[in-house]
């Protein structure tokens, strides 16, 4: 019998079998139910250990089901197997949203599942907030800090997120701290944006998105932003590619490309599927590659 982290990982999921692939409850580390879906390639594929997984992690009052995120699902699964999932607080997962803090265990549960499903190359994807959760999810299980093995990417890819909390230099996130902060606000979010969100302030406040940065390396690192994003304007991108090592991060500035999932054209998702592509090749030309 199987034993190990992916064998308790494995006892922690209620799998079933739908049209659109296999639907499973996640159990996070701190006991939050996550709603999750493993879509195989649509290209023929070997093994799941010969097949890259694409985890992507969706933005603030997004979900699994969101018209956006499955479209972006759509464009990586072309070549690679794809999970998607809903963080803490959206959609059918259980708990309450803490807008990028404890959703690393999220993430590490979708992480955790690629890995017991067999797949030694994984790459992480997150737009806006959940662009925030991969670069700290990297930083905390994976690159130059060793991290859990079975919860560590091989990859990430971090679309339209913040370099910094607390930022509130645009209209739309003066609005969404408003959201965030005020009973009312969250009041609003649970019933209009079908988001429901923890009333406490972070205590501690976690590591921000560009402390994070330097921690990732030697794990290839893609920072992608647009030039007409309305949330965080340039000098994010740019604060986290200054902070991220040089040889193994790129910075992608788009022109004409808004804000996350919601905005990202079909050619651009396609080019990121690329870069992850070309990396897990590149990873798996490796001497100690597996």
């Amino acid at each position: 019998m199987t034993s190990g982290p992916e064998a308790d990982f494995a006892r922690s999921c209620v799998p079933s079998i739908t049209s659109s692939g296999r639907r499973t409850s996640l159990l996070t580390e701190d006991g939050v139910r996550i709603e999750a879906l493993y879509t195989p390639p649509r290209a023929p594929a070997g093994a799941p250990s010969d097949v890259l997984a694409v985890v992507l992690a969706h933005g603030f009052t997004g979900a699994l089901e969101r018209p956006a995120l499955r479209r972006a699902a759509g464009v990586f699964a072309q070549d690679a197997a794809v999970i998607t999932f809903s963080f803490r607080g959206h959609g059918r997962s259980g708990g309450r949203s803490t807008v990028g803090d404890r959703e690393v265990l999220d993430l590490a549960a979708a992480v955790g599942w690629a890995r017991a499903l067999g797949h030694r190359r994984v790459a992480t994807v997150g737009f806006s907030m959940g662009g925030s959760i991969v670069l700290r999810h990297a930083a905390l299980f994976g690159g130059a800090r060793g991290g859990r093995t079975d919860a560590r990417t091989d990859m990430v890819v971090s679309v339209s997120a913040p370099a910094r909390w607390f930022y509130r230099g645009t209209a739309p996130m003066r609005r969404l701290h408003w959201v965030v902060t005020r009973p009312t606000g969250r009041l609003v979010s649970r019933l209009g944006l079908k988001t429901r969100i923890h009333p406490e302030d972070w205590d501690p406040v976690p590591l921000s998105p560009v402390a994070a940065v330097p921690r990732i390396s030697p794990t290839p690192l893609l920072i992608v932003h647009g030039d007409q994003d309305p949330y965080f304007p340039l000098d994010h991108p740019r604060m986290l590619a200054a902070a991220a090592d040089p040889d193994t991060a790129e910075l992608w500035l788009e022109r004409g490309f808004g804000h996350a999932e919601n905005a990202a054209p079909e050619a651009l998702l396609g080019r990121i599927a690329a870069w992850t592509a070309e990396r897990a090749a590149e990873r798996a030309a490796e001497p100690d590659g597996d």
